[in-house]
């Protein structure tokens, strides 16, 4: 990898000489303007304006516009040897846990490679001291015509510089965040979580530029005469009316993209038949206001001879309806008599009151 400054890290009386290396690149498809009518390429063409030529980059240098419009001359030279003590050097002013630093800070990134055999000693040295102490270095140094921030890090083997922005760079929120008080429930807080549980890890390395892929695709098609892909439509997304509905509809959506995994509400209760317990209540029969209350397995054994029971009181039903209506007739019977006889005495004291009556 090619070097883009070359300078040394300024670790209190140590130095280490070392070279930026750029840490990232970008994999963006680039375009070049053209023509529209008939495919010329569109150039910028750097002209002075006072010969009304073209010049070449040699021939470019760097000025400082006054206020008046007046151009101030700056040389390479001139930045080179300007009064500060990072221009050459990455200077460490502080140690610093790594939760200390906000991320809206970080910028570009960096590695510091080893400059030569005598930097392998005191580059170690930084790099185990930074590990030991779970802490990153802040310092300061000069790239690109200004001062910078910077912080330092262990990465594998290496040491990473990250670019930071100043303090007074970084906006504060102000009207960012929405106005008004906005209450939100337990039960939706409840849902989001299970929504993050649902969505769960990704491994980093497993995502990739879709949309550089998709203009690849685009242009080898349009390079073989072929008709580009088409996009995928996708449904518009509906308004959101209860927020409860959308994030019920987001877990269940996020189970089914991951193949059901994961709990959660709304996930179906595995049924299983727990074992009976023998227990003393079971086993002893209730009293229940002076009626003894029948146990399970009577219930069982009585629920199966009811076909039994009922043929027997059917086959005993007949004698017992016969028997009650010779009583029956016999009580008639009984009744029909002493209706008689109290008729018939009635008659012969009626006859005798009637005799002594005429006697006399």
């Amino acid at each position: 990898m090619r070097s883009i400054w070359n300078g040394a890290i300024s670790f209190g009386l140590v130095s280490i000489p070392i070279k930026l290396v750029n840490a990232t690149e970008s994999h963006a498809v680039s375009f070049r303007q053209i023509h529209t009518e008939d495919g010329g390429r569109i150039r910028y063409r750097k002209v002075c304006e006072l010969e009304d030529r073209e010049v070449t980059q040699a021939e470019i240098g760097k000025a400082y516009e006054d206020a008046d419009g007046a151009m101030i001359p700056i040389t390479d030279e001139d930045l080179s040897q300007l009064p500060i003590p990072t221009a050459r050097t990455i200077e460490i002013v502080a140690f610093v846990p790594e939760d200390r630093i906000d991320p809206l800070q970080m910028g570009s990134a960096y590695y510091l490679a080893a400059s030569g055999a005598p930097a392998a000693k005191p580059y170690t040295l930084l790099r185990e001291a930074l590990k030991r102490s779970n802490r990153v270095a802040i310092a300061k140094f000069a790239l690109r015509g200004r001062e910078r921030l910077g912080m330092l890090r262990v990465v594998g083997d290496a040491i990473a510089m990250h670019g930071l922005l100043w303090p007074d760079e970084v906006r504060a929120p102000e009207g960012v965040a929405p106005e008004g008080g906005v209450t939100v429930r337990d039960q939706e807080l409840d849902l989001a979580d299970a929504l993050m549980d649902t969505l769960g890890e990704i491994d980093l390395d497993d995502l990739h530029d879709e949309y550089r892929e998709a203009v690849e695709e685009v242009v080898a098609a349009k390079a073989a005469g072929e008709r580009p892909p088409e996009s995928r439509e996708e449904a518009a997304p509906g308004k959101v009316l209860d927020l409860m509905a959308a994030l019920e509809n987001s877990v269940r959506a996020a189970r089914e993209s991951r193949g059901g995994e994961g709990g959660g509400p709304d996930e179906e209760a595995e049924v299983r038949s727990l074992p009976q317990r023998e227990t003393a209540s079971r086993r002893t029969p209730k009293e229940t206001g002076g009626k003894k209350s029948t146990s399970t397995a009577a219930r069982k054994t009585a629920k199966k001879a009811e076909p039994k029971k009922s043929t027997a009181k059917s086959a005993a039903s007949a004698p017992a309806k016969k028997t009650a209506a010779k009583g029956t007739a016999k009580k008639a019977a009984g009744r029909s008599t002493a209706k008689e006889s109290a008729k018939g005495t009635g008659r012969s004291t009626a006859k005798k009151t009637a005799s002594r009556r005429r006697s006399a």
